[in-house]
C-alpha cells in the first residue's frame, strides 16, 4: 500500500480537494493508498515516512528529502483528474509497479 501525502500552503481547503481527487484516482487505477492531507510545513517534516507527496508545482521547492525512496510530485492544475492519474502513473511506471 502507498502512503500519500497532499499538502497545501495551509493544511486545510486544498490539500483536503488534492487528497479527494488523488483517492478517487488511486481507486479508479485499483491502487491501494494511504491519502494524508496537511500543510506544507507538516509535509515538509513528515515527507520522509511517506512514498509520494502532492502539491502545488509552485510549492514542490520546499521540499529537500534525503531519501530516494519519496517522490514530490507537482500539479498545475489541483482539480485535474486527468493531471493527477498521468503523474500517478509516471510514478508507479519508474517505480516499475505499473502494469
Amino acid at each position: 500500500m502507498l502512503k500519500v501525502i497532499a499538502a497545501c500552503g495551509n493544511g486545510m481547503g486544498s490539500s483536503q480537494i488534492i487528497k479527494m481527487k488523488i483517492d478517487k484516482v488511486f481507486k479508479k487505477l485499483n491502487i491501494a493508498a494511504e491519502i494524508h492531507h496537511s500543510s506544507v510545513g507538516e509535509a515538509k517534516a513528515m515527507a520522509a515516512n511517506y512514498d509520494v507527496v502532492f502539491c502545488s508545482a509552485a510549492l514542490t521547492g520546499n521540499f529537500n528529502i534525503k531519501n530516494t525512496r519519496t517522490k514530490v510530485i507537482g500539479l498545475v492544475n489541483l482539480l485535474s483528474e486527468a493531471e493527477i492519474e498521468t503523474k500517478i502513473k509516471e510514478y508507479l511506471l519508474n517505480q516499475g509497479k505499473a502494469e
